[in-house]
């Protein structure tokens, strides 16, 4: 009854009303994703996304960095759908509020570099939405090396945000 009482007070001082879920509904919503994902499902990303997501993708690559909102994250996994790059989950944890996924992250481009090693991800998860995702690799030289070679920029100026 505390937390609840905790949650309410907090959510007054900030204007915000967000609702934890169980361990086990926040382990089902990544679960969700996951299936979306393995389907190139954009609309089922979006389904378990919150309007102002924010994607952590770490790296020095051209898809790596912030991706803020929706959009700018469902551009982000509809690339990475065009590049034939795979997820297969090891494991998942969580509680009221975060869920950790381990997973083998691979690829198989005939006569590129490719990437297989291994995933962290921390979601935060409000009212049965991913809010936040922060992406960790093992092997992040691998990940920049596979995605510079699928994903080049064009030459300046035209590679320059106007």
């Amino acid at each position: 009854m505390k937390t609840l009482i905790t949650t309410v007070i907090a959510a007054t001082l900030t204007g915000s009303m967000s609702m934890a879920g169980t361990s086990e509904e926040n382990i089902k919503v990544v679960q969700d994703f996951f299936a979306a994902y393995g389907e190139n499902d954009l609309d089922g990303i979006a389904a378990v996304m919150d309007e102002n997501v924010q994607w952590h993708i770490p790296g020095r690559h051209p898809l790596s960095g912030t991706k803020n909102g929706r959009d700018e994250v469902l551009a982000f996994f509809a690339q990475l759908g065009v590049a034939g790059f795979q997820a297969d989950p090891i494991y998942f944890g969580a509680d009221e509020t975060h869920v950790v996924d381990i997973h083998r992250g691979w690829s198989n481009a005939e006569g590129m570099p490719n990437v297989d090693t291994t995933w962290a991800l921390l979601y935060r998860i409000e009212d049965g939405k991913i809010v936040e995702a922060t992406n960790l690799s093992a092997d992040q030289d691998a990940a920049n090396t596979f995605f510079w070679s699928q994903y080049q920029l064009k030459p300046v100026p035209e590679q320059l945000a106007d």
